[in-house]
C-alpha cells in the first residue's frame, strides 16, 4: 500500500488510498461524501440494488484508522446519503456497532447538501455537527469547493475522477485528489458514489487511487 506525501498549507499531508487523507501533526483522518446508507435508500425506493456497501466502506474506514493511529475523523460532508438510508435499521445497527469500536475517537461533520436534508447522524453516534466554513487553521474544512482566502481550503462534494488512457486503447476511469495552488478536493470515499471526470487545470496536480497504491498523474501520462 502506497501513499503520497504531499505538503499543503506548510502541512505535511498524507493522500491514502482508502480515499482519504491524513494530517499527521493533528492525527486527523479527512474523509469526503461517505454517503452512508444509500443502497437503503434506493432498496426503500424499489430499485433493487445490492446490501453491504456501507459495511463494506466502514471496514476501509477502520483499516485507514488504524493504519495511521489518528486521534480525529473529520468528515468534509455528505456522512448519509438521504433520510431513508439515516433511519433504516440496518444502517443504524452497522454505524452503532462502529462507533463502538472507536469510543474515544473524536469525530466532527462539516455538513454537505445531503447532510441538509437526512438530518444529522442519531446523537449516540456523538458526531460534533457543523455548518461550512469549520476553520481548523491552517485549513478550511467545508463540502463544496470554495476556495477562501483566510487558508487552504479541504472540500468533496465532486467526486472527482480522472480518466487513463493505456497503449492498447484501454480507458479506465479512476477515483482522483484534486490539489490546486489554494484548495484540495477529495475522492468520495464512498463506494457506492461514482465520479465526475475532472480537466486539471494548469498548475494542479492530480493523484488516482489505483487500488493499493496513491499515484500523482502528469500531464501527458
Amino acid at each position: 500500500m502506497t501513499d503520497a506525501r504531499v505538503r499543503l498549507a506548510g502541512e505535511e499531508i498524507l493522500l491514502l488510498p482508502e480515499r482519504a487523507l491524513f494530517w499527521p501533526r493533528a492525527a486527523a483522518l479527512i474523509a469526503a461524501d461517505l454517503h452512508g446508507g444509500k443502497a437503503a435508500t434506493f432498496r426503500a425506493a424499489g430499485i433493487p440494488v445490492p446490501a453491504g456497501t456501507t459495511s463494506a466502506d466502514l471496514a476501509r474506514l477502520d483499516a485507514a484508522l488504524e493504519r495511521t493511529c489518528a486521534r480525529r475523523l473529520l468528515v468534509l460532508g455528505d456522512l448519509f446519503h438521504a433520510r431513508a438510508g439515516r433511519v433504516a435499521a440496518g444502517t443504524r445497527a452497522e454505524l452503532r456497532r462502529w462507533r463502538g469500536l472507536h469510543p474515544k475517537l473524536e469525530i466532527l461533520l462539516v455538513r454537505g447538501n445531503h447532510d441538509r436534508h437526512s438530518g444529522d447522524p442519531p446523537e449516540d453516534l456523538r458526531i460534533n455537527c457543523v455548518n461550512a466554513p469549520a476553520f481548523v487553521p491552517p485549513f478550511i474544512l467545508r463540502h463544496e469547493p470554495t476556495a477562501a482566502g483566510e487558508g487552504y481550503t479541504l472540500a468533496g462534494h465532486i467526486h472527482p475522477g480522472l480518466v487513463l488512457s493505456g497503449p492498447a486503447l484501454q480507458r479506465e476511469r479512476l477515483p482522483c485528489f484534486l490539489l490546486s495552488e489554494r484548495m484540495a478536493v477529495l475522492p468520495a470515499f464512498g463506494s457506492f458514489t461514482g465520479l465526475a471526470t475532472i480537466e486539471p487545470r494548469a498548475g494542479d496536480r492530480a493523484f488516482v487511487v489505483a487500488e493499493a497504491d496513491v499515484i500523482e498523474v502528469r500531464s501527458g501520462d
